[in-house]
């Protein structure tokens, strides 16, 4: 570990730094496996601390997922967190009221702030600033341009706080750029704090930091559909934006060491979900809006100097709302009573134990998706047909064992049942990409 990392004094509250990726895939980096490309500098980050090889995303889809995250909740507990509602409805969103992380910590003394993308409400009703966040700058929306920063509408969507911004440059870079910003402005305080840098790199379109040509050929179509999702990018491309990603987070890192806040800061990297068009899920089959394991797989690495070994890796079952819980507990203040986390505090993990066995659950309504892990042993629910699978022994869940553990089979069923009734029931309304019957027909011989 390098000298700016050692061990934090007792007695100091640690730091926070919250990074996620934009649909990045369980394989995408190289310590994770990638092969056709490098990214040093998470790399490094693993080399330094803890390397979890069975994180998983709390949903398929970024803004469940990040409900998740913010609440330490099943995102089916709220409707904005029902699939990705807010795609084509702009009523819904993360009410202010509800406690969240970033409140959590800021009513324990921490300052907090979100560089990059929100997506859990637009203005007037939600709002970062409204849920705990002192400070924000970043998107509103699901995705922009990496150039023009126009959402798929073709509106401006980069804001400072209340205020719309303009500003040339590349997103990756500028995120990195203003949340460099932030971290040296807390080295000059005295109160802990709490960064979520939420970048939304490699998420469509897809725009190397060299492309902005291309952004305007794109723009020029007036076709959002084109611009945004069903057209353009390569597997070049993505690995530029990687690597740029991998760039631009290093210089992050090394502002941290820079300001001599290091030592005392904890680093989380993770995904919201699985990767989309051009990821790498190897082992795992499946992608963003599937329930298979390459849709929920992500990558996370921490690093908490004192806490995290070296070099380690865990095979411990995390989830995105188990973050809550854990920096709550590190900041030595504790959830809100009335809403209990459903996530769990994953120290122990990071420190090198074993967490309590528990059954982590998903639902997505496309192709009437369900699932529940406990264990090795994972049940699956798509296009009617149920499955169940030992995602230790097969990863790329081939081999139906429903028929041969029946016991087993009964059980996570029952549990997934039973969970389900405690949830807010699936809105006919809301919006989801679904995943094509075809590929579903493919995967498990399924006739259509």
């Amino acid at each position: 570990m390098p000298e700016s990392v050692r061990s934090a004094p007792t007695g100091r509250r640690p730091n926070i730094l919250f990074i996620l990726a934009d649909d990045m895939g369980y394989a995408d980096l190289s310590v994770y496996g990638r092969r056709d490309y490098q990214t040093p500098r998470l790399d490094r980050l693993a080399s330094e601390g803890l390397r979890f090889t069975s994180a998983y995303a709390n949903s398929a889809v970024c803004t469940a997922t990040r409900v998740a995250l913010i609440t330490g909740r099943y995102q089916y507990r709220l409707p904005v967190g029902l699939e990705e509602p807010l795609a084509n409805r702009e009523n819904v969103g993360l009410p202010p009221e509800h406690p969240t992380l970033p409140s959590l910590l800021r009513a324990a003394g921490y300052a907090t702030a979100l560089v990059g993308k929100w997506h859990l409400g637009s203005l007037p009703a939600y709002d970062p600033l409204k849920s705990g966040y002192e400070h924000f700058w970043g998107l509103r929306g699901g995705a922009i341009d990496y150039f023009s920063h126009a959402s798929a509408n073709g509106k401006p969507d980069l804001w400072d706080g209340p205020t719309p911004l303009e500003k040339a440059g590349y997103t990756t870079d500028l995120l990195a750029d203003h949340a460099i910003e932030v971290l040296r402005a807390f080295g000059q305080r005295s109160r802990p704090w709490f960064m979520s840098l939420h970048f939304t790199a490699p998420h469509w379109p897809w725009e190397s930091s060299a492309d902005e040509a291309e952004s305007r050929r794109l723009a020029a179509l007036k076709d959002p559909e084109a611009q945004f999702h069903y057209d353009g990018g390569s597997a070049a491309t993505y690995a530029a934006m990687v690597t740029r990603l991998d760039f631009q987070v290093g210089r992050v890192l090394d502002a941290l060491a820079a300001s001599g806040q290091a030592d005392n800061t904890i680093v989380v990297f993770t995904s919201d979900n699985g990767g989309e068009r051009f990821s790498d899920t190897w082992p795992f089959s499946g992608h963003k809006t599937e329930l298979l394991e390459g849709g929920l797989r992500i990558p996370a690495i921490v690093r908490w100097p004192g806490v995290t070994r070296p070099g380690a890796t865990s095979d411990a079952q995390i989830m995105s709302m188990d973050w809550l819980p854990t920096f709550v507990a590190a900041a030595g203040t504790a959830p809100d009573s009335a809403h209990a986390p459903d996530g769990i505090d994953i120290r122990p993990a990071l420190e090198g134990a074993a967490l309590p066995e528990r059954t982590l659950f998903w639902r997505y309504k496309g192709h009437g998706q369900q699932a529940a892990r406990k264990g090795r042993y994972k049940y699956l629910k798509l296009e009617g047909n149920t499955f169940l699978f030992d995602v230790v022994a097969d990863p790329l869940e081939r081999a139906n064992l429903k028929l041969r553990k029946p016991e087993i089979y009964a059980d996570l069923t029952q549990r997934w049942a039973e969970w389900d009734k405690t949830m807010l029931p699936l809105d006919p309304a809301s919006y989801t990409h679904g995943i094509t019957g075809q590929h579903v027909a493919d995967h498990y011989g399924i006739d259509q």
